[in-house]
This record gives C-alpha cells, sequence and structure tokens, in this order.
C-alpha cells in the first residue's frame, strides 16, 4: 500500500489534496505543522510525503533533513507557491526528491511522486535565461535568504516595497 503523508498548514488544500491522492489509490494521512509531521512520519511511516515549503511559521526545508533520516527510501515532494531555481537545487540538496510549484495537477503530482530520476537532471539545462527570468531567480533568491519578509526583501534590493511586491505577481515564463 503507497503511503501518503501531506504536510500542509492551509487545511482546505490540504483535504483536496488528500481526496485527489486517495482516488489514485494513496492511503493519506495530514500533518498542519512540523511537529505533527515528524511525529506521524516517525509512526505511520509513510512511503511518499507532499511537503509545503511555508508551513505558516515555519520551513518544509527544515523539515527535509529530519524527513529524510527518519524515512530514508520514501519519495518526498516540495510543494510551494513561490517557485524559483534557488530554491529548487536548495530542496533538492536537503533531500527532496522533487520540486513542483503550486498549484499541481493530479498527474503532475502523481509523475513526480512516481518518477525514479531526481529533479537535477531537470535542472541542467543549457537555455539561457530571459533577463526577466534572471531578475526573477535573483528576487527569489533574496526573497529566501529574508525568509519571505518582503519589506527586508526589498531593503536589500534597494527597491521600493511595493515594485517589490508588483514584480513578484508577474511571474515570466520559463525562458
Amino acid at each position: 500500500m503507497k503511503r501518503l503523508l501531506i504536510v500542509e498548514d492551509d487545511q482546505a488544500f490540504a483535504a483536496t489534496l488528500s481526496r485527489r491522492m486517495a482516488k489514485q489509490g494513496f492511503d493519506t494521512q495530514m500533518a498542519h505543522n512540523a511537529t505533527d509531521a515528524l511525529l506521524l512520519a516517525r509512526q505511520w511511516h509513510p512511503t511518499h510525503l507532499l511537503l509545503d515549503m511555508k508551513l505558516a511559521t515555519e520551513s518544509g526545508l527544515e523539515l527535509l533533513n529530519p524527513l529524510r533520516q527518519t524515512l530514508p527510501d520514501a519519495r518526498i515532494v516540495l510543494l510551494t507557491g513561490f517557485a524559483s531555481i534557488a530554491t529548487a537545487v536548495e530542496a533538492i540538496k536537503l533531500g527532496a526528491d522533487h520540486y513542483l510549484a503550486k498549484p499541481a495537477d493530479t498527474h503532475t503530482l502523481l509523475k513526480a511522486l512516481s518518477e525514479e530520476s531526481p529533479l537535477e537532471s531537470e535542472l541542467d539545462t543549457e537555455e539561457v535565461m530571459s533577463p526577466e527570468r534572471l531578475e526573477w531567480e535573483h528576487i527569489q533568491q533574496a526573497l529566501n535568504a529574508h525568509d519571505g519578509n518582503v519589506s527586508a526583501t526589498a531593503r536589500a534590493l534597494g527597491m521600493h516595497r511595493r515594485t517589490l511586491q508588483r514584480k513578484l505577481q508577474k511571474k515570466p515564463a520559463h525562458r
């Protein structure tokens, strides 16, 4: 039986994910914070995890190492509303098997949960990023370095907070 632990602070979204994945043959459990996630991981031994990157006041990235130590063979997929190459690389280094931007459709989730190869090969592309995409990635790195604090990130980047907020709302295409 495939056991899926969903670690997501948005309870409505977690319930939706749980229903979607149960229809695909997963036995699911939900945790809404880091403490519950680690406790369930130790007691229930899931084979798969969907882990939100931002858990209220906690970071899913900080959970990757203890989860990987507890569940060395589990398939861990990090979900985030603020996808960037910088955080994807960091997630893979910390132990995630895959990294997806929210919202992800059921097919994409299933593929990420079942793939055998890590995401790193997808990141090693020869494509040159557009200036807009490069700026977006730089902003995401700065935002990550300031724990998602938009005001602190704006100060560090030398721009007005509202300008940064506008840029964050306009995610450029991958190229």
